[in-house]
């Protein structure tokens, strides 16, 4: 019950901020949008005429997930960074509820959240490009939950960093070009990517959305690695930020900034 309203009260929180600052959220969907329209252009000026469309699918599919890796795995150590600069990150981590579980519920409402935006986007994008996707819902449903548990992973380690170090943003400019080649980067060309996060569920995801594979299309090896990952990134991530929490706690961190 407590952990339903805690998640509840989390993603109110994540809305009524998207909604006050609503000029940076505009901003945020025009930029990516921008970018969209930049390899729009690029692939149908200099790319091959006779793999446009499927480059332009491919391109649709990459900027989409790219947009919600930066966002998902960045939200919580921006999070603790802003708790930090508000002065209120002492009350976080003695809520009896813990740090963890609340970041948990945030990252559930940002991801929720910016999955609308998203699906949004991706609207948009097709309808610019003339170029409409195959959505097998099923296929999505099972495939994402996976590659979102991942993500959760990232995002704990990241807020880890945060707790300690306060200011990574020099690191999450770094990460954007890191989740830049995650989310483009097909396993055909680098099937070693299998080994990194969210990668393997980008790939099944892109091959039903472009090419129209379906759940029967995957074998069991697909699915045990798919789950896998997701298993070994969120542990590792938890792992990563039970770390943090108690050297920031033994050095006193919690209250300074």
């Amino acid at each position: 019950m407590m952990q339903s309203a805690v998640i509840s009260a989390n993603v109110r929180k994540v809305v009524i901020e998207l909604l006050r600052y609503l000029p940076n959220t505009i901003s945020l969907i025009i930029t990516f949008y921008v970018i969209f329209l930049a390899m729009f252009l690029g692939i149908s000026v200099v790319g091959d005429p006779a793999t446009v469309e499927a480059n332009l699918r491919f391109a649709i599919v990459g900027n989409a997930f790219w947009f919600l890796l930066l966002l998902g795995v960045s939200s919580m150590g921006w999070e603790l960074t802003t708790e930090a600069t508000r002065g209120t990150l002492e009350q976080l981590a003695m809520s009896p509820v813990g740090m963890t579980r609340i970041l948990f519920a945030r990252m559930l409402g940002t991801l929720g959240v910016h999955l609308l935006i998203t699906i949004g986007m991706l609207t948009l994008t097709m309808l610019t490009a003339g170029q409409w996707l195959s959505f097998d819902v099923p296929l999505l449903v099972a495939v994402l939950a996976p590659t979102f548990v991942s993500v959760v992973g990232l995002g704990y380690m990241v807020a880890g960093l945060a707790l300690v170090y306060k200011q990574i943003s020099a690191l999450l400019q770094v990460m954007q070009f890191v989740f830049l080649a995650f989310a483009f980067v097909p396993l055909s060309m680098a099937p070693w990517l299998e080994l990194a996060p969210v990668v393997k569920g980008i790939d099944m995801v892109r091959l039903g959305l472009v090419d129209g594979a379906t759940l029967a299309s995957f074998g069991a090896r697909d699915w045990v690695s798919l789950l896998v990952n997701g298993v070994v990134y969120l542990s590792l991530g938890l792992l990563a930020f039970r770390l943090a929490e108690r050297r920031a706690v033994n050095r006193g961190l919690l209250g300074k900034y």
